[in-house]
């Protein structure tokens, strides 16, 4: 009986990618009302509760978060389409949360030649995404996996093109690289894990909700400044 109250008591965990996602995420779950007294970028906590004890989060590699999600160690996380669609997960998707906007390309040199007669090398940290995108347009190309600047392979004459995620377009231009095509359009998502979303209902719900007010009043916001 013990071990079940403190389980009803714990807080909600949710996952959250480190960098750019996270800072958007924490912003957001402030706007929401929660306060996180133990917060701070230079802390070297793991984890960090509310003030009112009712949600906790933690900082992890994006591609971690749906694992933590699905076994249950997160009960919600947050994270880019792009790493739902590489590294897939027996999560729910529940919200398009619309932050961390920005699009996965194909890039190269302007004389870059993408046609069936000629088989492409590409380099990617997203070699699944890549994979479907080709294949989907009966083009031949085998696949370099990079985990760091994936812009070096093509200058260095290691790939014909990249396909990654593009923001500003800033690191591309500086290594005369352009935008050949656009594949998808990348944006944070909240997950949650199938049976905190059963069994923790009454927890989860009220934070989904206050999150898709936050996306109305955005929205109303966006079309009233128009």
């Amino acid at each position: 009986m013990e071990k079940q109250s403190k389980s009803k008591n714990q807080p909600i965990r949710i996952a959250l990618a480190k960098g750019r996602v996270a800072r958007q995420a924490i912003k957001v779950l402030e706007n929401l009302g929660y306060v996180f007294p133990d917060y701070s970028k230079e802390s070297r906590k793991l984890v960090f509760r509310d003030k009112d004890d009712q949600l906790a989060f933690f900082l992890v590699k994006s591609p971690d978060v749906p694992t933590y999600v699905e076994n249950g160690t997160a009960d919600i996380g947050i994270v880019g389409r792009d790493i739902l669609l590489e590294h897939p997960a027996d999560v729910y998707e529940l919200l398009n949360l619309d932050f961390g906007r920005c699009k996965m390309c194909v890039a190269g040199f302007e004389d870059l030649d993408i046609s069936f007669n000629k088989k492409l090398t590409v380099a990617t940290k997203y070699p699944n995404i890549a994979k479907t995108y080709f294949d989907s347009i009966d083009q031949p190309a085998e696949y370099i996996y990079l985990g760091g600047s994936v812009e070096l392979a093509p200058v260095l004459g290691m790939s014909d093109c990249i396909v990654d995620i593009v923001e500003t377009g800033t690191t591309l231009k500086e290594n005369k690289l352009v935008v050949e095509r656009d594949i998808l359009d990348i944006s944070s998502r909240l997950i949650a894990n199938k049976v905190s979303l059963k069994t923790k209902k009454d927890k989860i719900t009220p934070i989904i909700n206050r999150f898709e007010q936050e996306l109305k009043n955005e929205n109303n916001k966006k079309s009233s400044s128009k």
